[in-house]
């Protein structure tokens, strides 16, 4: 298991950036906002509402799912709810009354501590909890049907298929759920895992009968749906380096599937395209990052760990442009929408760049506390999130 986390830079820089000590933790600051910026793209806020407390100081990025024209969403302070995509009005809420590990409270419900945001199919939602506890629950009113109990904590979102529930925990393992009752069909143990990781895991992807996802190791895994049994798996990273930092891999992010092409990313490693049935390796090129890859047409976009928004030729690799104007302000993972890629930053500013040569070309700003999220694009809108669970949906159109 597990022996100690390494809360990336995007969650352990929280702090830093309310007391302004960047240069006394001889860490660099954000880069300046600049100033005179003229945006070439005009950006409305279309609503804005709060789920919890979001993910405080947890260092998760706790995203929101838009499924049907609904927008569901939780905190680790043990907060459920689902808003209509287009207005933002609450459909329904659930709160939990518990405090965790302590036991107060519902006894239904012995922890409070939603994680990673919750995943939903069909009728059902499912989400994870800081204390090995998983959910599944109506997506119509937030009422509780099962509840499955498993040995280490569920981070990130799971993944809804069908009647399958897949959920990855932080011991190394991924289950196979039955999603009308929560019984275990399968598990996948990936043996051991580094001592010394990233916090967070990369999100599950299942389609065609495959559950792929990146490992705590710095590979890309390919696992069969219906009993768990491993395909194949390739290596992003290769762990080297003279101190155990340098030798992190995580592939943190998710895996982007376009055709029978996958691409991934690993800290510390390589972007890398791998041919989907058989695993094989297409092209790589180095790339460190933490975050997830966005893809819209030939161009396939990343950030870095120095957070420059880079653009990649998706058939082979080769640097598009990159932009340095948003260094070091420790980005969440690129979405496209329409012909902008959308991105958070550290002091609660949502960026929109111009997928053709990166230039900025819009700016708003949802609070003043991070944004580790992933951006969701659903229809013409685009929804963030920041760590205290403020979620906004914005609406771009060209000047």
């Amino acid at each position: 298991m597990k022996r100690f986390w390494l809360i990336v830079v995007t969650g352990s820089l929280v702090a830093l950036a309310g007391c302004h000590s960047f240069k006394k933790e001889n860490i660099q600051p954000p880069t300046p906002l600049i100033k005179d910026f003229k945006p070439t793209v005009q950006v409305t806020r279309v609503w804005k509402e709060r789920v919890g407390h979001g993910s405080g100081m947890s260092g998760l990025r706790m995203q929101p799912a838009v499924v049907a024209g609904v927008l569901y969403a939780a905190s680790t302070d043990g907060e459920v709810a689902a808003y209509d995509a287009n207005s933002g009005k609450n459909l329904w809420k659930q709160k939990s009354r518990t405090h965790g590990w302590f036991g107060w409270g519902d006894k239904k419900r012995k922890d409070a501590f939603y994680a990673g945001g919750p995943a939903v199919g069909g009728d059902l939602l499912v989400i994870g909890t800081l204390d090995g506890h998983v959910y599944g629950l109506s997506a119509k009113d937030g009422s509780q049907r099962w509840v499955t109990a498993l040995p280490s904590e569920v981070i990130d979102s799971p993944a809804v298929s069908g009647a399958l529930v897949v959920v990855r925990t932080q011991d190394g393992r991924v289950y196979g759920l039955d999603g009308n009752t929560g019984d275990r069909r399968w598990v996948n143990d990936q043996g051991s895992v580094p001592l010394l990781s990233l916090r967070g895991n990369g999100p599950l992807m299942v389609t065609n009968g495959v559950v792929f996802f990146g490992s705590d190791d710095g590979k890309l895994i390919a696992l069969r749906q219906d009993n768990g049994e491993k395909l194949w798996e390739q290596k992003l990273a290769t762990g080297e380096g003279r101190t155990d930092i340098d030798r992190m891999t995580d592939a943190d992010g998710g895996v982007v599937l376009d055709g029978s092409t996958l691409y991934s990313a690993a800290y510390h490693g390589n972007l890398t395209a791998v041919d989907g049935p058989s695993g094989r390796p297409l092209w790589a090129r180095p790339f460190s990052t933490y975050t997830s890859m966005a893809l819209t047409g030939n161009s396939l976009f990343g950030v870095n760990t120095d957070s420059q928004v880079w653009a990649f030729d998706k058939s082979s690799g080769a640097d598009m442009w990159k932009n340095d104007d948003l260094k070091y302000r420790w980005l969440s993972s690129p979405a496209v929408q329409g012909n902008y890629i959308v991105v958070g930053d550290i002091e609660g500013y949502v960026h929109w760049l111009q997928t053709g040569d990166g230039a900025l070309a819009g700016r708003e700003r949802l609070s003043k506390k991070a944004i580790r999220a992933e951006p969701v694009v659903a229809g013409d809108l685009v929804y963030v999130e920041d760590v205290l669970g403020h979620i906004a949906a914005y609406r771009v159109v060209a000047k």
